[in-house]
């Protein structure tokens, strides 16, 4: 079944570490902390304010230092955090903006492909793919790459297609949502994915 990994919003949220929670306990495979600008007492009050029984199923996109501190399952590579954390042995995942330096990067556990589809929480951020485009990359998109950018329940089937071993989302879940209403919706998730099966 494809993977499905929720990235938090940008902002700390009200009920925040509740509805990482949540959604780890409703179906998310990985919950990607993403706070970038955020100051480290910051970061780490999120962790601790998650039941440790969860950490394995985290990944850290920021003070990626703080996985081995906490015994945190993943790390997210990016500009702000361009190496492993010495001591480090969990996930390593990185994102990525073109099938080009997909190609190049081999080692990681997985890497996010995008923008997939326009975003739904960047206003005027929208697609770097024609279905063409992702059509014709037989051998680059596969299992370990993860479509990013704009990612709906209906788009889910159609990544499927294209080879693409899971998805991540923010916008679909973060945007307006309660932790209940967040927590409905990784449901409808599933639900399309076993449907889709």
């Amino acid at each position: 079944m494809m993977k499905v990994i929720v990235i938090t919003a940008p902002d700390f949220l009200p009920d925040e570490a509740e509805s990482v929670r949540i959604l780890l306990s409703e179906g998310a495979d990985r919950v990607h902390l993403r706070k970038p600008g955020s100051c480290e007492a910051d970061f780490r009050r999120l962790i601790e304010s998650i039941p440790e029984e969860f950490y394995p199923s985290l990944t850290l996109q920021d003070h990626v230092g703080l996985a081995v501190e906490y015994g945190i399952g993943g790390v997210h590579l990016n500009s702000r955090n361009p190496s492993v954390p010495e001591g480090f042995h969990g996930l390593v995942s990185r994102s990525c903006h073109s099938l080009e330096e997909v190609v190049t990067h081999k080692t990681e556990d997985y890497l996010f492909l995008s923008p997939i589809y326009d975003s739904i929480s960047k206003t005027g951020y929208h697609s770097a793919f024609s279905p063409e485009s992702l059509e014709s990359a037989v051998g680059v998109i596969g299992p370990r790459i993860m479509a990013l950018g704009g990612v709906r329940p209906e788009n889910l089937p159609e990544l499927r297609e294209y080879g693409f071993g899971g998805a991540a989302f923010l916008g679909y879940i973060w945007k307006d949502a309660t932790p209940k209403e967040a927590a409905e919706r990784i449901r409808k998730i599933r639900e399309i994915l076993l449907e889709d099966k």
